[in-house]
This record gives C-alpha cells, structure tokens and sequence, in this order.
C-alpha cells in the first residue's frame, strides 16, 4: 500500500506555492480551470487518499488526508511552505491541517467545509446504511452514461466537459471508498488547537448553500485568531451546487479570490462579509 499522495506539479519556477485540496469522490482534475489561470504560481495539485491515482492510499480519513498533504508541501513546495486551498472535503482537510500542521501553511482559504451536524439525518449515515446506497446506486450504473451526466450536473454541478474524468472517477470507485468519505465527511467538527493557529485564514460559503455550512463558516473563523469568514453570491441563476463547486462554475473569480488573498488586494464584489 502506497504511503504518498499522487500529485501534479505545475510552474515549478514560480516562487510561491500553491496546493490545492480537491472535494469528495473525484480528484486533482477539478482544480484545472483554477491552475489554468494561476499560472504565475506553482500548483500542486494532489488526488487525496482513496481517490483518482492515490486509490490504493486509504481508508481515508481526515487526519491522513492532512498528514499526507502537509508531507507534499514539506517536499515539494518552495521552502517548505504552501498557500493551501480546499474546497468541500477538502476544506475540511484544510482545518485539520490548520490544527495539526499550521507550519506548513503560508495562507489558507477553505471554501464550504461542514464542521456541524446536518439535522435530522443522522440515523442515514452508518456503515451498513452507507454500502447499501453504494450497492443501489454505484455498481448498476457502472455503463449508464445517463446517470452519470445526470449526477454530474446536478449532484456536483461539474461542466460537460469533464465528464470523461468524471466517468473514471465514478467508474473506479469502492464502496469502501464510498462509506468512508461520506463518514469523515458527517463526522468532522472543528479539531482542538485552532486557537493556537496564527495563520491567515479566508472562510467562504455560499449564500445558496445550506445554513450550516455558513454556520460553519462563523464557527471556524472566530475559532481562528487571523480568519474572516465571506459569503459568496454568483448571483440570479445561480445554484447551491454551483456555489459550492465555485472553483468550476466560476474559475475567472475563484482564481481572482486567491490571487488577490495572497498578494493583500481587494476581494472580488461578489464576496462580502458573513454576518
């Protein structure tokens, strides 16, 4: 079993480094249209454990995820040291590294992490229960290009045109992998030691997402000394999933967002301050 995140390394002769945390159940593929326009940065771009080439790297779990991320910036990025960026599961990867590894990391921008419960669904999030819904939903529609497209555009709201990095994910993937993500992912709350954490921080969530993944927000951000939480709004004819996988619905502003964070600009308009 592999103990190394498979990666992608792009700009190596930039100065400052970028490592971008993909969501749940797909892989480094979605941060292309965001890399696609940094490309004054160095970007490593990593599939996280259980997922896309780093498949045999598992079971996931949140913790893994973080050590094996923060070993990648020891090795790979510049000094050391990494802006670091998550979106959904990957967020989430980025608090626990904001706990456990905060010397890793120059600056940090978590978008949409779930760190409280989803009310009244509890009882839906059990091993058994979880490998089922796998056994119903995966394996019958390994071929059913259909299907696929159909939880593409309106479960993760990804453009057409990667549904063939879509079509391997969905294709290769585990009930094993499956059970695992959904677990960490309903299970995570905000670790011990943030307090602690003097990185700077940007907190986003959008305004068509569910509350408690702006509550969410809220609570990271005042756990942080130097954090400040945003809300997005890609205005009429947005989406919840749009907002929440903004880096492929919106790449021009999520690239915008980042580069203007690290270098101490503005933030786009279409963010503004979560109350």
């Amino acid at each position: 079993m592999n103990t190394e995140l498979a990666y992608q390394s792009y700009g190596e002769e930039n100065e400052k480094t970028i490592l971008f945390l993909h969501g749940g159940g797909v892989g480094g593929w979605t941060w292309d249209p965001v890399v696609a326009r940094l490309q004054d940065f160095h970007c490593l771009v990593p599939d996280l454990p259980e997922h896309g080439r780093s498949m045999d790297v598992r079971p996931f779990t949140m913790e893994l995820a973080a050590n094996l991320a923060a070993g990648l910036v020891r090795q790979q990025a510049h000094g050391g040291k990494a802006v670091v960026v998550g979106l959904s599961e990957g967020a989430q990867t980025v608090v626990q590294m904001l706990a456990s590894t905060p010397d890793v990391i120059e600056r940090a921008v978590v978008s949409s992490a779930l760190l409280l419960p989803m009310g009244g669904l509890g009882w839906l999030y059990k091993p058994k229960i979880l490998a089922w819904m796998f056994r119903l939903s995966v394996p019958p529609f390994h071929n059913n290009e259909w299907w696929m497209r159909l939880n593409m555009k309106y479960s993760a709201a990804i453009p057409e045109e990667f549904f063939p990095q879509y079509k391997a994910n969905f294709q290769i993937m585990t009930e094993s992998q499956f059970v695992n993500l959904i677990l960490e992912n309903q299970k995570f709350r905000l670790p011990a030691g943030l307090e602690k954490t003097t990185v700077p921080t940007l907190v986003i969530a959008g305004k068509r997402e569910y509350e408690v993944v702006r509550e969410s927000a809220r609570q990271l951000a005042a756990a942080l000394p130097d954090a400040r939480a945003m809300v997005l709004d890609l205005g009429a004819g947005s989406s919840m999933r749009k907002e929440h996988n903004w880096a492929m619905n919106a790449p021009d502003l999520f690239a915008q967002t980042v580069r203007n964070f690290i270098r101490g600009g503005e933030l786009p308009g279409e963010l503004r301050k979560l109350e």
